[in-house]
């Protein structure tokens, strides 16, 4: 395949995407199309449950919504021989290319899913001028996983066309939910990355400029995601108030001391309720009330003591307003380091393109919340590398923005590069 052609299919493989976006563990027709499209590449396939462990899904939907998608994603195009694999909600896909010679095990990781936006109907927006708006309601690919979608199926095409210059083995990753920080925990617990001595995640746009280029990204926070839920006695507010148990109450409790936790001398921290939803009358003793709160930590060891105090304040309101309630994390992520070892290797690859026109080492802006960091710190800890780059690209609005749109022209750059470090990893024994 010329460059033309690829730059032209992986076009047409983001604006598909694009146009069928499916939240976190749904990603159902997503998953299909990249599982058909790896196997005619030569890619050997892990699907399902193979790869995701079941006890470490996190924030995954319901069965009625699971079950209800499934004939949304055969009615829009989903390939149905796959579908048995993702049909319960477990959509990773691990796709390996051995070339049975000696060699070190390379790994990418390429997100999938969807946000819970509506995109832009306005005329100016691209996507709807040019026809690849979402066709789905509220559901939107606003921060690019459709071009990482893409890229990855890009990188396997260049890697099946060349695969008798490679050595050792290559996994590509195709993760999940990521966004609320809630896939790549159960697919690192399932085992993906335990063999794999290199691993790159990337990521597309995220405020780096057109044709520049981040090989090391440091800044993300470690975080977790809680759902809150507190449950009391329902009584007539005028006629029996004493009888009620006031499950609002406890809840706007924990709010201002939630917001309250001293923060941390050791790095930053945050803390956000960002939804409550209670009660069921004015003239009612709120019986229910239900929390969504974020806390998130520079390292690890922070964000534990963030959260660790959430869970205290929870405790204490309930029991303050003696009711029941009960906490679910829905989604974490840890913070990283990426070892510069490998990131200078890529950088390097960067440099090379002659589209890039400025690339740098190491960032440590902070960038919110990754769950690759997961893969990153197993692989770490497995003697091997690991690192987070980012190409830059024309934004036309922010992430998770209903306007969100890039620059296509950056897809075959990304697929380039990663290709490129792909062929260098291979031959180059890095000093550990």
């Amino acid at each position: 395949m010329t460059a033309k052609e690829l730059r032209e299919q992986l076009i047409t493989w983001r604006r598909d995407f694009h146009q069928y976006p499916e939240k976190g563990f749904l990603e159902m027709r997503t998953a299909s199309i990249v599982a058909d499209t790896l196997h005619h590449l030569g890619f050997s396939l892990q699907l399902g449950k193979e790869v995701m462990s079941e006890a470490e899904c996190m924030g995954k939907p319901n069965d009625e919504v699971t079950k209800a998608h499934i004939n949304w994603a055969l009615d829009n195009g989903a390939q149905e021989a796959y579908m048995e694999h993702f049909s319960e909600g477990y959509t990773g896909v691990v796709a390996s290319i051995d070339t049975n010679r000696p060699g070190p095990t390379i790994a990418l990781r390429f997100d999938m899913d969807a946000l819970p936006i509506h995109e832009s109907e306005e005329a100016n927006h691209i996507p709807n001028k040019e026809g690849y708006r979402s066709k789905v309601p509220n559901t939107m690919h606003a921060c690019g996983h459709d071009s990482h979608t893409a890229m990855g199926l890009g990188l396997a095409t260049l890697i099946a066309e060349n695969k008798e210059k490679l050595q050792g083995k290559i996994k590509l990753i195709f993760q999940p939910a990521e966004e609320g920080t809630r896939g790549a925990k159960s697919m690192t617990s399932a085992g993906v990355v335990d063999d794999v001595d290199y691993f790159i995640a990337t990521h597309i746009g995220t405020g780096v400029p057109h044709h520049h280029f981040v090989a090391a990204n440091n800044g993300f926070l470690a975080t977790s995601k809680l759902d809150i839920q507190f449950d009391g006695i329902a009584s007539h507010a005028g006629g029996k108030p004493e009888e009620g148990k006031n499950a609002l109450l406890a809840a706007a409790s924990a709010i201002l001391n939630i917001h309250a936790i001293p923060r941390h001398s050791k790095g930053s921290s945050r803390v956000n309720v960002g939804e409550i939803h209670g009660g069921s009358g004015r003239n009612i003793i709120a019986s229910h009330a239900n929390l969504l709160v974020e806390t998130r930590g520079e390292t690890s060891e922070i964000n534990d003591y963030i959260k660790d105090h959430v869970f205290s304040i929870v405790e204490g309101a309930a029991n303050m307003h003696q009711i029941n309630y009960g906490i679910d994390v829905v989604g974490e992520a840890l913070d990283c380091k990426c070892s510069v070892e490998l990131a200078e290797i890529v950088q390097k690859c960067a440099d090379s393109h002659a589209v890039i026109e400025k690339s740098i080492l190491e960032s440590n802006e902070s960038a919110g919340s990754e769950d690759a960091t997961y893969f990153m710190e197993k692989v770490q800890q497995n003697g091997g590398l690991a690192t987070y780059c980012v190409f830059g690209t024309e934004l036309a609005a922010g992430h998770h923005n209903e306007k969100f749109d890039i620059d296509e022209s950056s897809l075959l750059v990304g697929v380039e590069v990663l290709y490129q470090a792909v062929e260098e990893l291979v031959v180059t024994e890095i000093k550990r």
